[in-house]
This record gives C-alpha cells, structure tokens and sequence, in this order.
C-alpha cells in the first residue's frame, strides 16, 4: 500500500541479490473521495490508492490476482515492461489474454530486467480511471548519478461518474459527431491520487530523484516546481544524459513517464508549491470548447522544509503556450548513446480516419476499424501452423501487419484529428526521429536533421489527437511479430482455464491436449450468459447478495438509495447535496476507512453498508462496442525504431507517428 502521499521510498544504500517479490491481490470495490466527493474506486485488497510496487534489477515478480469486483472483468497490463520470452504476461486482454472473470483468479511471473520508471493498470475498458492502476519503480544498482533521496509522484485526471456511464454518454454524444470532439470533462486534477494532500518533507542542500507517472484517462499533465532546478535523468525507463529544464514546464501524456534532479535550497526559510495543470488546450481550445465557469484544471503539492512554515497558495492556471512552455521532447540523448538504427527492413504506413458505422462515428486505420477478436491474437498465433502465421486473414478484423524476426521497422502514422494523443508501443522501446508540425499534412517520408543518437521511450505524445475514450472507436491495430518463432513461448494452466477458446486452430477444430477443462472460464467476450453484456464485454457475475437488474442497472444499494438518472453521480445517498467543485460528495459506507490523506468527510455516513462488490450499474440500452488495447490517432508524425531485436510477447502499441521498431516475437497492438 501507499505508506504516505510523498510515495517516499525508503531503498536500503547499495544493491541486494536478486529476491522474489510475491504478491496477492484481490481486486474489489473500495469507497474513496480524492477530490472529497465520495464513489467507488477500483483498488486492491480492499484499499484505495493502489500499492506501488518497488523492486531490484533482476528480481522476479511474481503477483497471484484474484478478481473480487463481482461485477467486472480484469487484467493487469505492466506498462513499459518488454516481456522478454514472457509475453503471456503483458496483461493486455484479447491481445495476450483472455479477460479474468469474477471469481476467478490467475498469475502473473517475469523477471524484472529493466530499471526505471513504470506502472500497472487494467486493460479492460474503463477501470484503471476508475482506480486500478499504481507506481512500479525499479531500483538501478548502478545510477549514472548521486542523490540523497527519491520520491513518486503520479499525476492524473479525475471523475465523478463511473466509467460506464461516461463510455455511455461519449458514445450518445458522439452519433453524427467527430470522435475526439466531446470526451466527458474531468471533475479534478490529481497529484498521488488526492488534489492537494501531498508534502515532500525535504532538506536543505540534497538532491532528490523524484519519479513522475501520467496515470491519466484524457488530458495531458503540466508540472512546475516553483523555486527549484530541475533536470530530467530518464524517460520511460531510459536513462538520459542530464538535460536542465531552465524556465520551461514538463508535460507529460498518459503513459508517458519522467525522472528528474531536484536540488534543493541552502535553507529552510520557505516552503514551495509544486503545481500540476490537466493540458487545458486538449480539454478545450484544440476543441473550441468554453472552460465551464468554477473548472479548476490544477492540484498542488509542496515542497516542504520547515512544518511551521505556511504553504504558498498554487498558481490559477487556464491557459498554456504548446510553443513556448514546454520541454520538447525530441532533445534527451540517451545516457548510452546509442545510435541511430540505419537499415529499415519494412514500412507500415498508419493512415487514421473517421466514418461512420451503424450510426456511430468510429476511428479507421487505413480503411479499417479495430474489431475485438473472439481469442487473444497471441493465442491465435500460438495455434497457427508456422506457414498460416504469416497470413494476416487469420488474426480477424485486428488491424494485422506481420512483421519478420529481427526486422527493423518503420512505422510512419498520418493522424487526422485536430488535439494531442499519446501512443504506446507495448513490449518495446523505440527510437523516435522525427515530427512535423501540426497542420502539416502526410508524411513525406524524408527526415532533416535527425540526432545521431534519437530519444528512446516507449511512450510519445502525438501532436493533433487521441486518448482512452477512442478505445470504443475502433482505433487500434495489431503488429505480428516474428510468430514463427513464437512456439517456444508456453500458455500457463490458469491463463488457460479462463480462456474457453484457447488452443482451437484458426478457423476451428480441437483444442490440443493441454488445453483444460474450461470449469473456470469466461466466454470470449467476457460476459456471462446469465448476464446482460456490459461495455466491452466486462461484465462479469454480479455479487451473489445482489439481485441483477435490468438493462445492467444498479444492483444492491444501501436502504435510503434512491435510483438517479444515467449520467448522474453514483448511487448517493438520500441525504446527499451536490456540492461545488471539489468538495465533498456523497459520504462513504460505515465500514469505510479513511485512506492516508484522504479529507475528512463532513456528511456522516449511512446506517447500512455498501456491499463489496458495490458499483456504478450501466445504463439501460447500452450498445457494447469491442475495445482495443489502447486508442490512436494523432496529427504530428513520428520516426522511431526500437533497439533490441528478437524478444518475444505480445506487445500493444498504443499512439504514435512515424515510429520504427525492430520485431519481436508476439503481437504489437499499435
């Protein structure tokens, strides 16, 4: 768990041997306010925020997961991670796996080779905004620099309503409408999961290595330490040569993660504000949308020297200069100076685009919208004869492109919608060479002025748009990587039982001998029969204390609960009044717990308990539509390519431009 707001982790001086890290996690329903407006968040073994996981270079993870939501499929995707000969373990559901059902449980294994800054979440549609998601810092035994201390801060965009019913007004919004142009407004900005909670209790004349995480759902994050030098150490768990930020602001993208060097002052005469801004030009202006009027975009934290000291009040922030304020991203060098990868053996061309389908406006890669597959595209490859693996027909309406072992690839993508995105290259870290501006236009294919020694992440924010709630329009594409090679790459027992189809042969036939009973499966879409289909197929079982209700309406509910209109805040109770921006909202179950640095609640709470598995029910009539790994679209075109070559996984790719990769074993979805 989270032992403080800091997230200050207390790593022993010097590198130990490599250890076992075993977890458990129950997966469940958890009453929380971040912003002091009480629902239901996603967390882990009953508590909320989710624990960060620190680890040692060369440890091996070894997480058991139980889904305990009751109402909701799971998965645990580890991102930036590359899943080296271990791509069952990605955690990404129709691409490496099936969906985990409720009541079921599975485990995840690999080896923790790479250091730096990471993160967990969910992969099934709408849950790690919900909560499921945390911190995974990997210690370096052997740093490129000193520092006394370090801390983790995750910055991310929050919401009121649950996720099923803001999918459900995104999609009712977005009939007729350009996708991109009407994504539900966050109620909050959050630094370490609160809005202004977090001190970092620091000393005179120390240097800090403080981990940043965008964990958000849509908006790009803005941080400044007022007062301070800072230098960004490593991006996406790359360590890059010191690169002093002077007067410029970092921004970060869903995903995208950032380490830097604070020096801290020669005295304890003050204390600072640290404020963090929710990327108002994305929310607003690239979408000619009018701030609403009491909207605070900001959250702040402190840098704290002396306790009796007054904390400074945070900037009003409402408008950011995307020319002026930012750090570019293009200028980190690697720490190791690795080369420019020279020989291009095969280019993708991603074209994305919008059209309309059964009354919907959906995103299109090339012509073609991403479909969810009945099994995971890995699991497919894994059944296909090495000469039916090459053939992209048999992976179904995933977007497929088969690339070659040990191929360097170009991946060049023409984003045509008008706001930021970041994509994700899942299983990789690639090279990134080059952007145009916005407004212009295709790729031609020629590249000026490229570093010999590019930046190598695994996340990168594409200029003019994209973000999560495009996963409900089809905007996601599959790489198969190398699948020949893929047969050394085994499916685990309890990643089979869950999984009902899995080693049936393209096209049908019997499943192999190794294939188990599926006692404990789910069918492919993760909905059960007995139950009405949920948005992307999540739901699962309800509770055995609730009684199903129609249309996936609101199952058990304290006695004083009184059914509200789809979209309105979830399920408060009777005695509840809506409040102004930030303050607190419905008040939690008796047998809530506070969670470090959560506000005080000032409504007492309910005579009668939420049950465990209490959450947001979806609104009547909702349409389910096939999620993909991640969203892409985006406006700016990249150059990258990834450094290793012949690793194996599946691997999702979620937003990007002109991006070239070596291939790797497994499926990238992209």
């Amino acid at each position: 768990m989270f032992h403080s707001r800091a997230f200050l982790l207390s790593w022993l001086v010097g590198f130990t041997a490599a250890k076992d890290i075993h977890l458990d996690w129950n997966i469940t329903w958890v009453w929380a306010a971040p912003d002091g407006f009480g629902r239901p968040m996603i967390g882990i073994n009953d508590e909320w925020p989710c624990p960060i996981v620190n680890a040692d270079l060369g440890d091996r993870l070894i997480v058991d997961v139980h889904n305990g939501l009751g109402n909701q499929s799971t998965g645990i995707h580890w991102h930036g991670f590359y899943q080296y000969m271990t791509g069952t373990m990605d955690g990404s559901n129709q691409v490496t796996q099936c969906a985990l059902p409720p009541g079921s449980s599975m485990r995840y294994e690999f080896n923790v080779n790479q250091t730096g800054t990471y993160w967990y979440h969910s992969h099934e549609m709408g849950q790690y905004p919900d909560g499921l998601r945390g911190p995974f810092i990997v210690r370096d035994p052997s740093p490129p620099f000193a520092y006394d201390d370090e801390f983790t801060l995750t910055l991310t965009d929050h919401y009121h309503e649950q996720m099923p019913v803001l999918l459900q007004q995104y999609e009712a919004d977005s009939v007729g409408a350009q996708p991109g142009v009407n994504e539900p407004l966050p109620a909050a900005a959050l630094i370490n999961e609160g809005i202004d909670f977090t001190k970092l209790r620091v000393e005179p004349n120390k240097t800090y290595l403080i981990h940043l995480i965008c964990v958000g759902n849509w908006p790009g994050h803005v941080i400044v330490f007022d007062g301070h030098e800072i230098s960004v150490v490593e991006v996406d768990g790359v360590w890059v040569d010191t690169y002093p930020v002077g007067d410029k602001k970092i921004r970060l993208a869903t995903g995208q993660r950032m380490s830097i060097l604070l020096k801290t002052k020669d005295n304890a005469d003050a204390n600072y504000a640290i404020w963090d801004s929710m990327d108002v030009n994305m929310m607003f202006f690239y979408e000619n949308r009018a701030i609403p009027e009491g909207f605070n975009p900001n959250a702040t934290a402190w840098l704290v020297y002396d306790e009796a000291k007054e904390l400074p009040p945070p900037p009003d922030v409402h408008e950011l200069d995307p020319n002026n304020d930012f750090v570019d991203d293009l200028v980190f060098v690697p720490a190791n100076h690795e080369p420019l990868l020279e020989k291009v053996d095969r280019q993708i061309i991603f074209n994305t685009g919008v059209t309309e389908s059964n009354g919907r406006s959906v995103f299109t890669i090339n012509g073609q919208t991403y479909v969810d597959p009945e099994e995971p595209t890995m699991y497919t490859a894994l059944a296909a004869s090495p000469e039916n693996s090459t053939d992209e027909s048999i992976y179904g309406q995933v977007n497929p492109f088969v690339v070659q072992y040990g191929e360097v690839v170009e991946i060049i993508i023409n984003n045509h919608h008008g706001n930021l995105h970041p994509w994700h290259l899942h299983g990789h870290q690639f090279q990134v060479l080059q952007r145009t501006t916005p407004e212009g236009g295709y790729f031609n294919g020629y590249f000026a002025n490229i570093s010999s020694t590019p930046v190598k992440r695994d996340t990168i924010m594409v200029q003019n748009h994209g973000h999560a709630w495009h996963v409900t329009k089809g905007l996601t594409g599959t790489i198969i990587e190398a699948p020949a090679q893929l047969h050394d790459i085994s499916v685990p027992l309890d990643h089979q039982r869950i999984c009902p189809s899995y080693g049936t042969p393209p096209g049908g036939g019997t499943p192999p001998n190794d294939a188990p009973p599926a006692e404990n499966a789910t069918p492919p879409s993760s909905a059960h029969p007995q139950d009405t289909p949920q948005p992307g197929g999540s739901a699962g079982s309800p509770p055995p204390q609730d009684t199903p209700q129609p249309g996936g309406s609101q199952g058990s509910a304290p006695a004083q609960y009184s059914p509200q209109p789809e979209g309105s805040p979830d399920s408060p109770p009777a005695q509840y009044t809506p409040q102004p921006w930030g303050n607190q909202g419905p008040s939690a179950p008796a047998q809530y717990t506070p969670q470090p640095g959560s506000p005080p609640s000032n409504t007492a709470p309910p005579a009668s308990n939420y049950p465990p598995a209490y959450a947001q029910g979806y609104p009547a009539g909702y349409v389910p539509v096939a999620p993909g790994p991640v969203i892409i679209d985006s406006e700016y075109h990249y150059g990258g390519k990834s450094s290793h070559v012949g690793s194996s996984g599946v691997n999702t790719c979620h937003d990007g431009d002109a991006v070239m990769a070596d291939s790797e074993d497994g499926a990238s979805a992209s």
